[in-house]
């Protein structure tokens, strides 16, 4: 039986989100909303994780307790395979993204890039000493910075598929948690290795013990938080600048009725890097004049949008689910989209209205779409390329047809990172991250969470995410946010300093008040995950709050997840010792042991591990109850104002 048709309002807590879908409806435009409707109920074999399609015997679905697939394989075995195929299919998203990166560094030290140049040498710098290289030359003379770069780019690289030794970052996590990996022999090697053997293992026909697998699981996942993703924020910092502090905006609102409004949409910043740049060109500006515009608007979605404001304040339109509304306003002249999280659905939307959509990356082809190959060479004359095909497109604009249901915007601050925290907490010439212990210890804050993640169609859009972050900052909690989830609170706003004394507790606000910080703080994109991992191991070295991560007062959730890089990112938080909630059940529940091995047994192997809950009220309360825990074992005093 198909599922009840739901209101708006049970669909999205965002207004102007909410407006626009009442158009849709009003004009017939399906979304992803009736799309989700559509498809119910879901296969329940699927959603349990016990179907299996893996070899042409089947597919097998396991219908009854003790039944198992033609080849003998049990519902464990089924599920931790379908699992772990997962995993690396997580982890091979974001580290292609950090090759790509990476490739460009190397062109751009070889001085074959176009638009690219190296922005933050002090962070290559760093970068190129733990990777062992030498800042000079034979001589003692200094190698140029091109010359770093290069070198820089080259060992990275090598990380992707290097024959000896393990993953370089793994040295930045505590020694308790680098001895666990060596124990369970979970340290990663190389990426693409790690996925390649995931694949195998995961055949028809070779690993058929639950636990194996799963634990190769968690090498895979390590292979991207402390590989792909962290590679692709360090790189990208040294490319692009690392973040600062910086005012932003974010909602439809951001659109404007008289200009030409760009969406760049995806996750890779490496063309949108470029249209940001071309979109203040003296040439560009007249034309879109001279087409009777009154200026070139760009604005970003998802994860790219996350990598652009948080270096150059660009708004954001917004949040994975708004991509399609972001169309059915009638004024963006062109969407171009790179890869990952984009809807095969936007081309169609968009011949309702005049806009374009340009796809730009050969892994990322979409029916309807107009592809413009994206070339690292030839940067700078692409992204104009773009922003002028938009410009001559304004004119074909049915102006009685533009729909922007709201002028204003969200206003907040992003920029956070690691090492800007430094800088935050210390000052510029005594950084350093003993406030944010010394609070901890104080009993001011109880301790710091990482809400991330996307939106899924069938939990109302941005309501988990708020909620739960409202339950916990109200028991002091500092909240450090990536991806969607980011983007939501920002559209709460919950990331201005203002937002502490209305959502806060009293700890938290003498906090925020003193460092002049939000009680959330913005750290980027999805891959920028990674910050949490460096944060969490510059608390550990700060000292007086645990030795290593899995004793510090820290939890992560993921209460709206749809991605399969969700789950990856889960896991290697719980590998890295993190107690890590979800919204919906991961595709494990179709086996009890597979499900008490992710929620219990795994704390006792690598110190994290998962809950599943889908209320936010209850996800709350959990994650409370485990930093209390934490806090209690470190002996830390009882929370000043409870």
């Amino acid at each position: 039986m198909p599922v009840e048709k739901r209101t708006i309002e049970e669909k999205t807590v965002d207004k102007a989100a909410q407006a626009l879908l009442e158009r849709a409806e009003k004009e017939k435009i399906g979304t992803i909303w009736d799309r989700w409707e559509a498809m119910q109920p879901f296969c329940k074999y699927g959603k349990h994780g016990i179907c299996c399609t893996i070899c042409n015997m089947g597919p097998c679905q396991i219908r009854r307790d003790g039944m198992t697939g033609v080849c003998g394989a049990t519902a464990e075995v089924i599920v931790a395979r379908n699992l772990v195929r997962k995993i690396a299919a997580g982890c091979a998203a974001h580290s292609d993204h950090a090759r790509g990166i990476a490739e460009t560094l190397l062109l751009t030290a070889l001085g074959k890039t176009q638009g690219y140049k190296i922005t933050d040498e002090n962070k290559l710098r760093r970068l190129a000493l733990e990777y062992g290289i030498k800042l000079e030359n034979r001589g003692e003379h200094l190698k140029s910075i091109e010359k770093i770069a290069e070198e820089v780019a080259k060992i990275t690289l090598d990380e992707f598929g290097k024959l000896e030794g393990e993953l370089v970052f793994l040295k930045r996590a505590p020694e308790k948690q680098q001895d666990t990996w060596h124990k369970l022999n979970i340290a990663p090697r190389a990426i693409d290795r790690e996925i390649v053997e995931a694949l195998h293992r995961t055949n028809m026909g070779v690993d058929n013990d639950y636990q194996s697998l799963l634990l190769h699981g968690l090498r895979v996942a390590l292979a991207d938080g402390w590989g792909g993703s962290m590679i692709a924020t360090d790189i990208s910092d040294i490319l692009f600048r690392s973040p600062r502090a910086i005012r932003a905006q974010v909602n439809l609102g951001i659109l404007k009725e008289n200009e030409v409004n760009i969406i760049v949409h995806g996750h890779e910043p490496l063309l949108a890097e470029l249209i940001v740049q071309a979109a203040d060109d003296p040439e560009l500006v007249t034309l879109a004049k001279k087409e009777g515009a009154e200026g070139i608007n760009l604005a970003g979605m998802c994860c790219t949008a996350n990598e652009i404001l948080m270096r150059h304040g660009i708004p954001a339109a917004g949040n994975f689910l708004h991509q399609e509304l972001a169309l059915i306003t009638g004024a963006v002249e062109v969407m171009v989209v790179d890869v990952q999280c984009i809807l095969p659905t936007l081309p169609s939307i968009a011949q309702c209205f005049h806009t374009k959509i340009f796809s730009t990356s050969e892994k990322a082809k979409f029916m309807g779409a107009e592809h413009i190959q994206f070339k690292e060479e030839k940067a700078y004359e692409v992204a104009k390329e773009i922003i002028r095909r938009a410009i001559e497109n304004y004119k074909n604009r049915d102006k009685t047809r533009v729909y922007i249901p709201t002028k204003e915007s969200a206003q907040f601050i992003a920029g956070f990172t690691t090492e800007y925290i430094f800088d935050m907490l210390g000052g510029k010439y005594r950084a350093t991250y003993r406030p944010l212990n010394n609070g901890i210890m104080d009993g001011r804050l109880r301790g710091v969470v990482g809400v991330v993640g996307c939106n899924y169609p069938g939990i109302t859009q941005d309501w988990a995410h708020l909620t739960l972050v409202k339950e916990l900052l109200k028991k002091d909690v500092l909240i450090v946010e990536t991806g969607c989830a980011a983007l939501a609170c920002a559209k709460g706003g919950l990331m201005t300093p203002e937002a502490a004394f209305e959502y806060a507790g009293k700890g938290l606000q003498e906090i925020c008040k003193a460092v002049g910080i939000p009680p959330v703080l913005h750290l980027g994109a999805c891959v920028d995950n990674s910050r949490i991992l460096t944060a969490c191991c510059e608390m550990v070295k700060e000292g007086g709050i645990g030795k290593s991560i899995d004793e510090l007062p820290v939890a992560g959730a993921a209460l709206e997840w749809m991605s399969e890089k969700a789950i990856t990112i889960g896991f290697y938080a719980v590998a890295s010792g993190i107690f890590t909630v979800f919204g919906l059940p991961q595709p494990v529940t179709g086996s009890d042991k597979v499900y008490k091995f992710i929620t219990e047994e795994l704390e006792n192997l690598v110190g994290g591990k998962y809950a599943f809950e889908p209320d936010p009220f209850k996800a709350a309360k959990l994650i409370i109850e485990h930093l209390d825990k934490k806090r209690k074992a470190l002996n830390l005093r009882a929370m000043l104002y409870e």
